[in-house]
């Protein structure tokens, strides 16, 4: 069943002190765009620790409309594209994700023309797809109508006027595809970037990070196989989590590098940090407000501002300067029905010291519905959070990895 078909809600009794350990599935925003850029390779594709999580099910759901046939074992996906044929698939579908915009890049790769959509996401502000067609018309292709198309892709110069992880991702797959070398400049540097890279040389592709640019020469891809990272932005959560309900608790398999800039900032307000191969314990108390900015990778990343929101709020209070997306506070009117204190000022959010309270809310999208259940997991009371099936778009068994380590939650449809 796909998310969104039936409406669920989080029942949660909070203040429970927590215990134990809970694993970090793998990455999200590293799965979808390895799993859409199969399309491209003509092959059996093989990924490793794939969370079963709303996103992943509604990218695969797409990929079984062009043909694909796929095995999923536990966590382990068994992708062959060999036989694929070209389709508009469902517009239904490639709403519901923002990652279904990797099917311009695939599938001009794959079939030299794609169909340009309204692709789907959180809908927290407009973001464009100007950078991914600039791209696209690069390497040598045309919008004709409501399609894109390339009868051949040849390799070229991409200059990026700022970091797009989307835009990225699709430049390195066309890249992958076309006749020469391309080189690719201002390209983001996230961890799931790099992990389609590492997906793609498995495949045959020659990429290189040359410093300022990465060079790309095109080949014909065949039989990719990686392992996931583990996801960064989960782990961030269950960082927030541990120090909002002072719980030492082990994050199994939660990768240090990857969260350094939350780590670095939650550190000079007084937490610390047990890290070894196992994963990260975070413990001790805030001391002092917290001031973070947004910005590509290696620096605070955008989907963890809402996370950190109700933690700055019953600590020491703080301020969040959003400088990727514009208007990404709309959670904050949410997390006010559960007591936080806050104040808009341009592209900030000024959050006050607040004492939050149980109570009925609604998730309005995936990292600000994360939010509310961190409010409410720390507050005395039972909370009710609807729209709940947007929050496990991206959090894999939420309810049994929370439950394992003591939260008072339960899942109603």
């Amino acid at each position: 069943m796909l998310f969104g078909v039936c409406m669920e809600r989080i029942i949660v009794n909070g203040a429970k002190k927590l215990s134990g350990e809970i694993s970090v599935s793998g990455s999200k925003n590293a799965a979808l765009p390895l799993i859409f850029s199969t399309i491209a390779i003509n092959g059996v594709s093989t990924i490793l620790g794939v969370p079963d999580i709303g996103d992943v099910r509604v990218a695969l759901d797409i990929l079984r409309e062009f043909g694909a046939e796929i095995l999923r074992c536990e966590n382990t996906l068994v992708i062959d594209t060999r036989y694929l044929k070209y389709c508009e698939p469902s517009a239904e579908l490639v709403s519901k994700i923002r990652a279904s915009s990797y099917l311009l890049g695939a599938c001009l790769a794959r079939f030299s023309r794609a169909k340009i959509y309204n692709f789907g996401g959180c809908n927290f502000c407009s973001r464009p797809i100007d950078m991914h067609l600039y791209a696209m018309k690069s390497l040598g292709a045309s919008i004709i109508g409501d399609e894109i198309r390339a009868d051949k892709l040849t390799a070229s110069d991409i200059f990026f006027e700022k970091a797009s992880v989307g835009a990225t991702i699709n430049a390195v797959i066309l890249a992958s595809s076309a006749v020469g070398t391309t080189r690719i400049f201002g390209y983001a540097r996230e961890p799931h970037v790099l992990s389609l890279v590492k997906f793609l040389r498995s495949a045959g592709v020659k990429i290189s990070f040359m410093g300022s640019h990465v060079e790309i020469t095109g080949s014909n891809a065949f039989c990719a196989k990686t392992k996931l990272i583990p996801d960064m932005i989960e782990a961030g959560t269950y960082v927030a989590l541990s120090l909002m309900t002072d719980s030492e608790l082990l994050i199994k398999g939660a990768d240090a590098d990857h969260l350094s800039s939350l780590i670095s900032v939650l550190s000079r307000a007084g937490a610390k940090f047990k890290i070894d191969e196992n994963g990260i314990i975070p413990y001790g108390k805030i001391t002092s407000p917290i001031t973070v900015t947004t910005a590509p990778y290696p620096a605070f990343p955008t989907d963890l501002q809402p996370i950190i929101a109700p933690l700055l709020a019953i600590s020491e209070g703080g301020v969040i300067n959003e400088c990727v997306w514009q208007n990404r506070f709309g959670y904050l009117s949410e997390l006010c029905r559960l007591g936080l204190i806050y104040q808009i000022e341009g592209n900030s959010a000024l959050i006050s010291k607040s004492k939050l309270i149980s109570g009925k809310t609604a998730a309005p999208d995936l990292r600000g519905g994360a939010a509310l259940l961190l409010a409410a997991l720390c507050t005395e009371g039972k909370s009710e959070i609807k729209n709940a099936e947007i929050i496990f778009r991206g959090y894999e068994n939420l309810d049994k990895k929370l439950g394992s380590i003591g939260a008072g939650i339960e899942i109603i449809k």
